[in-house]
């Protein structure tokens, strides 16, 4: 009887010792911020009610796909993606070159879109993850070697061109912007030396004087949109007819909303200002629900990034820790670059806040993203 007690006993710690780690919180987190989102749209859309019927349900749509794909992504294997990351560079580059074919679709002005039957993608997001797992694998075959001037052609080569890509042929400087930062955050992290990233910040710093300098001296009359651009940024008012309508119009409702907001559904400024429901919904949320409300939504993404930077730190392999590190990167530089320009911090780009603007091809690839990093959470082991 002492024995089987004892063998039993050795069977259940195996079982436990067999465990593994699945990250509830963070798919709580995602769906939560979903379902914000989803609420934010259709309160954004609401003022007539076939506008407010069709963006949201279409979100909805979206919403259940990605959750289906996130799951589905979290069963699989990450060290599948080691064999198909320069097949995904190269895949992403021919789908951004086919948006100059017949394929590719026009919104709103902008042709960075593919469209198959009634199927719409911005190969601009397949990109992003392309270049996600591509820097995930370079790094961890590096290892030490990353601090040699030599790694960073092979760090940074893809991304740029992938970056290029996106700026030539779809006219997408902010999403050319977020391909290449996302593996220079990356690079960041996996660097054991600092001074390198002070100097090269001193450089952009000084760099961006000398190009607000020449937007002032220009005063907006010549070197083109970009210049125009950043002189719309410096002085919003001037341009309030046309280049910082928007961007005037999300000042407005930030700055009616106060602490607790004017309710939801209460907003003045989504009657007027265009597209509210995608790259300037942060300013709905603030008016809507004010600064506590504002600040309940970056508080959880605070905790998504934390759950991903938990799960980076606790996985034994290096290319799975590099792995959530760019979903980690690509979503906290989203976030980031999305509030600084809803706020006038930054030149208005049309960069989407992750999870809560509309949009089926962000929101769908961000949720494979979360599948990626929830399968690499798989691979911890209980202690």
């Amino acid at each position: 009887m002492a024995g089987q007690g004892v063998h039993r006993k050795s069977r259940r710690h195996v079982r436990e010792r067999g465990t593994r780690f699945y990250d509830y919180n963070l798919v709580f987190l995602v769906i939560f911020l979903v379902v914000i989102g989803l609420i934010m749209i259709f309160s954004a859309t609401a003022y007539t009610d076939s506008e407010s019927s069709n963006f949201f349900m279409k979100q909805v749509i979206f919403a259940v796909v990605g959750v289906v794909a996130m799951i589905a992504v979290s069963f699989v294997p990450y060290h599948v993606y080691r064999r198909v990351a320069e097949y995904g560079m190269i895949f992403s580059a021919i789908l951004i070159l086919l948006v100059k074919t017949p394929l590719g679709h026009t919104s709103h002005g902008a042709t960075r879109w593919l469209k198959f039957g009634g199927l719409t993608v911005q190969p601009a997001e397949i990109a992003k993850i392309a270049v996600i797992i591509f820097t995930a694998i370079i790094l961890s075959r590096l290892g030490k070697q990353v601090t040699q001037a030599r790694s960073i052609r092979l760090i940074f080569g893809g991304s740029l061109f992938l970056s290029a890509l996106l700026v030539l042929v779809t006219k997408n400087l902010s999403s050319a912007i977020i391909v290449f930062l996302i593996p220079f955050c990356m690079y960041f992290i996996a660097h054991p030396k600092l001074k390198p990233f002070l100097i090269l910040l001193a450089a952009v710093f000084v760099l961006a004087v000398f190009v607000v300098f020449i937007a002032e001296m220009t005063g907006g009359g010549t070197g083109g949109f970009r210049l125009t651009r950043i002189r719309a940024w410096l002085h919003p008012e001037e341009y309030a007819g046309d280049t910082s309508f928007q961007t005037l119009q999300a000042l407005y409702a930030i700055g009616s909303g106060g602490l607790f907001g004017k309710g939801l559904g209460s907003s003045a400024q989504k009657l007027i200002m265009p597209e509210v429901q995608n790259d300037m919904i942060f300013s709905i949320i603030c008016e809507e629900l004010g600064l506590f409300g504002a600040m309940v939504i970056i508080l959880l993404f605070i905790l998504l990034l934390y759950r991903m930077v938990y799960i980076a730190r606790n996985v034994k392999d290096v290319f799975a820790s590099m792995l959530v590190i760019g979903v980690f990167s690509h979503i906290a530089i989203q976030l980031v670059l999305n509030i600084a320009v809803v706020t006038n911090s930054i030149p208005n780009t049309g960069i989407s806040l992750p999870f809560i603007s509309a949009g089926g091809s962000s929101l769908i690839f961000l949720m494979v993203e979360v599948g990626m990093v929830l399968n690499v959470s798989r691979s911890i082991p209980y202690e």
